[in-house]
């Protein structure tokens, strides 16, 4: 028997929690992805402080194809926009562009971190301009978020065609190998249009671009690592440009490391050491986060924290051939000092260098070029640029490294360090030519004529008398003289949480 109860219309109390009932079905990820849309969202974020915005807008009653809101990340608010590739393979349409948007605008306005969970096919073709010109609108506001707030990229899936530049506009992108792609051209029409036969993999894997192209700066093994490197990433810098830096209570270095410092550096300049250990004797113990670490292997770029306060650290790798700078190394450290100038981060630079790398090949890359933009990173820093060299610096590798001459507010040289136009084998080769190809016994002559050089022009007491470095220090002195300069030049700024 049928009731009025039973056929009686549902009310908008019913229809509402209806309507929640159907957009909480979890829809089983495809491929070898982990987590919906709606899930990397709340991973990112501090348990149960996502808030979604417009969760209700769909396009053709599917959904809008980004599950965008906001919520917490220790404790500080972040704005996130997760591609969501149950609805059309995650494909750009307008509406899910205004979606992104909407995100982007917030961020932008209130002054938020933006983390893009990138997992999209790129342009939804049936849309045409329209979805060409919400691609665009999401570019626009990337470059305008860009002077405003920090923006991270977690590709956790395709990204391709269109959908890839807006990564290449945000700061940090980070790859789950294996799943995330990008690519502008996809294996397919890469075939049909050179009929080169690559795999998604060789053409814009996780690897790949983090190891040879540079896009990437991050190759992770899962979604749940790739979110958690963003909130890593997200705890060493300030809510937005200008905003208060996140300093945290001191800790002190590692004892082992800082007591094994005096001895650390070989005496040979062409004995390697690795630049790791130095930093674990002169950085607060704890957590460190090294971005692109196997491009430009050459050189580090390391977030971590000296006194508590968040700095960007800048040294050449002799581990990695001789930490010399080339056309790479050269763009890496240009692209990470100009980050932590944009959002106040201390610039702290190691150094030893030996040149940049000569060659045909070098030249032909635009080493001039990218070395420049090494130049005028450090020129224009805004933050505090505090530099030590360690052992060697020749050339103009000693100036591209933060030298005083580029603006740097202080620059210290250990006592067994070389300063010089070009090291000492090289220098008496090149003046003493005629001597050396006279001389009975040329190595003895070598040998004399470069510890003469060594001890009369490259010693770093030249350039601390002229005033050009601020003082000759002990190794073991480092990391307290850094501290007390830092002191002075963040006195008042940011604060202690």
């Amino acid at each position: 028997m049928t009731t009025v109860q039973d056929t009686a219309p549902a009310g908008p109390r019913d229809v509402l929690l209806q309507r929640r009932a159907e957009r909480a079905v979890r829809v089983e990820p495809r491929g070898r992805r982990e987590h919906t849309a709606r899930e990397r969202a709340e991973m990112l974020l501090d348990a149960g402080t996502f808030v979604e915005m417009t969760p209700m807008r769909s396009s053709g009653g599917a959904g809008s194809g980004v599950v965008a809101g906001w919520g917490l990340v220790e404790g500080r608010p972040v704005v996130v926009a997760s591609h969501d590739a149950a609805v059309a393979s995650g494909a750009i349409g307008p509406v899910l562009a205004e979606g992104v948007m909407k995100a982007q605008r917030l961020a932008i306005e209130r002054g938020y971190p933006i983390v893009y969970v990138n997992d999209s096919g790129g342009a939804r073709i049936h849309d045409g301009i329209f979805a060409l010109h919400g691609c665009g609108g999401i570019f626009k506001l990337n470059v305008e978020a860009q002077q405003v707030v920090p923006q991270i990229s977690v590709i956790v899936g395709p990204c391709a065609g269109a959908a890839a530049y807006s990564p290449a506009l945000t700061d940090w992108t980070i790859m789950v190998r294996e799943q995330g792609h990008m690519f502008l051209t996809g294996p397919e029409i890469v075939r049909a249009a050179t009929g080169e036969d690559a795999t998604a993999e060789a053409i814009g894997g996780a690897d790949m671009h983090a190891i040879e192209s540079g896009v990437a700066h991050l190759a992770v093994d899962s979604e749940a690592e790739a979110l958690d490197a963003a909130r890593r990433l997200l705890s060493f810098l300030p809510s937005h440009k200008g905003g208060a830096q996140n300093v945290q209570e001191a800790r002190p270095t590692d004892e082992v490391a800082a007591q094994a410092l005096p001895h650390l550096v070989p005496e040979k300049s062409s004995i390697v050491f690795d630049m790791h250990k130095l930093l674990d004797g002169v950085l607060d113990a704890g957590d460190r986060l090294e971005l692109m670490p196997d491009h430009g292997r050459s050189m580090l770029t390391v977030l971590g924290r000296l006194d508590g306060r968040p700095v960007g650290v800048v040294a050449n790798q002799p581990a990695a051939r001789g930490g010399i700078l080339d056309a790479i190394s050269a763009v890496k450290a240009a692209r990470f000092v100009e980050f932590c100038s944009r959002f106040g981060l201390p610039v702290v630079t190691f150094v030893d260098v030996p040149g940049f790398l000569p060659g045909t090949v070098e030249e032909r890359r635009g080493v001039i070029t990218h070395g420049a933009k090494m130049l005028k990173a450090y020129a224009e820093a805004t933050s505090p640029v505090l530099t030590v060299v360690v052992r060697k610096a020749y050339g103009g590798a000693y100036i591209a490294m933060g030298a005083s001459s580029l603006g740097a507010d202080a620059s210290w040289a250990w006592a067994s360090s070389e300063i010089a136009v070009m090291g000492p084998g090289g220098a008496v080769a090149l003046l003493h030519r005629r001597a050396l190809q006279a001389a009975e016994d040329p190595a003895e002559l070598r040998d004399r004529l470069a510890a003469e050089y060594r001890e009369n022009v490259a010693r770093p007491y030249l350039a601390a008398e002229a005033g050009i470095v601020d003082d000759v220090i002990l190794p073991e002195e480092t990391r307290s003289t850094m501290v007390e300069t830092l002191r002075m030049l963040t006195h008042e700024a940011g604060h202690r949480g």
